[in-house]
């Protein structure tokens, strides 16, 4: 009887571990650089509409990218969701991810996706400026509206903005300056606006909430963070340069040797549709749809009003460690 008894207590152990390890492996893993409360908020609706769950971590654009490169051997994740479109540019050169075309792809806009599927857009979000508004007052300044702006004698140290070795903010505030001025003269301008820069943060959103507190005045941000502040009700202004700005590509992709591929596959279908989205309104996730056929959710986030400049993604993915090495070389010296 003892020994029936053993015997059954260890099926049972092992049909427990066995059901233990099955679960672990229907879970998709994943990489973001979207905030935790975006993040969740889209991974737990793939959950509630699945049954599948979600582990993922967030970190910085360029963390992200050294994070995948330093695990293209063995991949640590199925999906990576929400970093640059020329991330993945970069990334489809250096062997890091596979090409597959979600389900509902073609809804979205040819610029917004690589055909051949290594990349697919789910959202835009532009660069902008976001300024302290007591601080203009003090100052007796209007909020900038134009790159030379920033300039201003009147910011003394006072402007916090993303490091370009970790963040894709920067590698954008970049792209915006190059696409405005031409290279040369976009390098020439960063080490003016040097003088004026309190702190490169590691992350894009890293000086928001200083900026928004009044530690600091001032400085050059993703849309998505900017319009966090002032939704919180802090006394934020948000403008743009007249120059013109660039609007990032939010995009996703399949991990090259992915353990769980037909999860990821599952994911970016579903993530693909109008579905996923509508979940940017109804979370007050502050990023405009690629989707044509979904609205943005508030009127700030209509950009039709603002200048935006022609991206070269693919340029943009080939020269992103060189544009980047070169602020190193030239801008922090």
């Amino acid at each position: 009887m003892k020994k029936t008894l053993v015997l059954a207590i260890g099926i049972i152990a092992l049909a427990l571990s066995a059901s233990s390890a099955t679960a672990s492996q229907e879970n998709l893993r994943a990489y973001t650089i979207w905030s935790e409360r975006y993040a969740k908020a889209i991974f737990d609706a793939f959950t509630s509409d699945t049954g599948i769950k979600v582990e993922w971590m967030r970190f910085s654009s360029g963390e992200l990218q050294a994070r995948m490169e330093a695990e293209k051997a063995n991949p640590q994740v199925d999906v990576v969701f929400g970093n640059m479109a020329e991330a993945f540019v970069d990334g489809m050169a250096k062997g890091l991810f596979d090409p597959y075309l979600p389900e509902n792809a073609e809804k979205i806009p040819s610029e917004f996706r690589d055909k051949e599927g290594y990349w697919t857009g789910v959202a835009l979000d532009p660069i902008c400026f976001m300024t302290n508004q007591k601080f203009l007052q003090d100052k007796d300044m209007t909020p900038p509206k134009s790159w030379e702006d920033l300039l201003d004698d009147r910011y003394g140290k006072k402007l916090q903005m993303a490091d370009a070795r970790t963040s894709g903010t920067a590698m954008y505030r970049i792209l915006s300056l190059v696409q405005a001025m031409g290279e040369n003269e976009a390098y020439v301008y960063q080490t003016k606006l040097n003088d004026n820069v309190q702190v490169y943060t590691k992350s894009g959103s890293g000086g928001a909430l200083p900026i928004a507190r009044g530690q600091a005045a001032g400085g050059i941000f993703f849309l998505v963070d900017a319009l966090e502040m002032k939704q919180k009700g802090y006394p934020v202004v948000v403008s743009y340069p007249e120059e013109g700005v660039v609007a990032g590509i939010e995009a996703m992709a399949l991990v090259k040797g992915a353990s769980q591929p037909d999860l990821a596959k599952l994911f970016l279908d579903w993530a693909s549709g109008e579905r996923m989205q509508h979940l940017y309104g109804e979370n007050g996730i502050n990023l405009i749809p690629t989707n044509p056929d979904v609205p943005p959710a508030t009127p700030e986030l209509d950009i039709n009003s603002i200048k935006i400049l022609p991206l070269d993604v693919e340029w943009a993915g080939e020269n992103r460690d060189r544009l980047v090495e070169r602020w190193v070389e030239e801008v922090l010296r």
